[in-house]
């Protein structure tokens, strides 16, 4: 399909990542491995390897691998709060990884400068307006900003909301929009308010590429929007963060370990830090089981809202048609100041 407006709207995002479509696919644990990601890279968007907690030694294979699978950019995503982090810098550093995602929390200057100093370019997430001019001080090269729309854990903005205060602020690098992102129509929104590009995740987990297992796909097919939703904090004493994931008996198993963790908190039985921990060992577990082994009823199934747009299994490449052209054809409608036809807002 040839691009008459999409090329010009994403041009900047496409030029910073060296792509030929302004598309992300968000790095997700267990699931944004080396057959995804490069599979991605391959049809001209951009796989982003998920670090995770993996160990060292396993992240640096997976680079390895992508890099055999796909002569594209690509990036790889590093959980700042993980325990694995620093040894992940010196893997990242180590490999020339070309593009370097800090996630989790907020990199200090040093990490952001140890990996730009191997060449790499630093893409961070910032969920306020004030972290991101840090951040772009600090020296990082580009920002995602992630409404709570989106899948596992979120922040208490929606997309809609962050995407005008930054959009319509920060110029000095380019921002990538993400959460709650399943069309290329609602890319070319964002495309129109100044977004670089976006980056979505949901949307390829039904990829057939994707090594997840057939029973959690399934279950991203059948899911509504509503079904996707974010848990819970009880009571301050024990600070969470909500992760959004399609309803299931994990969703309550992971309630009922809230509450007794809880109270063991306020008895003094355990630290509100080992407490926080124990909480994020549940998620790695859950997320495990239903991805690899397909337990979807006391597995983890995090989603974003934006499953209400995954309809079928289909290969990387359909997916990427899809959003593109949805793009362009919803640029198109907007620079001739056409309404969109009746059944085009969806591919």
């Amino acid at each position: 399909m040839e691009l008459k407006y999409l090329t010009e709207a994403w041009k900047r995002g496409a030029d910073f990542l060296g792509t030929r479509y302004a598309i992300l696919c968000g790095a997700m644990t267990w699931v944004s491995e080396s057959n995804l990601v490069s599979a991605i890279s391959n049809e001209g968007g951009f796989g982003v390897l998920a670090g995770g907690n993996m160990p060292p030694e396993l992240l640096a294979k997976e680079i390895e691998a992508t890099r055999r699978k796909t002569r594209f950019p690509f990036g790889v995503n590093l959980i700042t709060v993980a325990p694995n982090f620093k040894d992940h810098i010196e893997v990242v550093v180590r490999e020339k990884a070309p593009f370097v995602f800090f996630a989790g929390s907020i990199p200090s200057g040093r990490d952001i400068e140890q990996a730009k100093a191997s060449g790499a370019k630093v893409i961070c997430f910032a969920p306020v307006l004030s972290l991101a001019k840090r951040l772009i001080k600090q020296g990082t090269d580009a920002l995602v900003i992630e409404g709570n729309e989106a899948g596992g854990h979120i922040g208490p903005v929606a997309t809609s909301v962050l995407a005008q205060e930054f959009l319509l602020t920060v110029t000095e690098v380019p921002i990538f929009v993400a959460g709650g992102i399943g069309t290329g129509e609602m890319i070319a929104q964002y495309l129109s308010l100044g977004a670089a590009g976006a980056q979505l995740g949901t949307r390829f987990v039904v990829a057939e590429e994707c090594v997840a297992h057939p029973r959690f796909k399934e279950a991203f097919i059948k899911a509504q929007a509503r079904d996707a939703m974010p848990t819970s904090q009880f009571d301050p004493s024990l600070p969470t963060i909500p992760v959004r994931a399609i309803l299931n008996e994990g969703s309550k198993d992971f309630n009922r370990l809230q509450l007794e963790l809880l109270n063991k908190v306020k008895s003094g039985e355990i630290s509100r830090e080992e407490g926080q921990v124990k909480l994020e060992e549940f998620w790695v577990g859950a997320l495990r089981r239903a991805v690899i082994d397909g337990d979807v009823e006391r597995g983890s199934l995090m989603a974003g809202q934006s499953v209400a747009f995954v309809k079928k299994v289909q290969p990387v490449r359909e997916i990427i048609e899809e959003l593109v052209t949805g793009a362009e054809r919803k640029l198109e409608e907007m620079a001739n100041g056409r309404p969109p036809a009746i059944g085009q807002l969806c591919p």
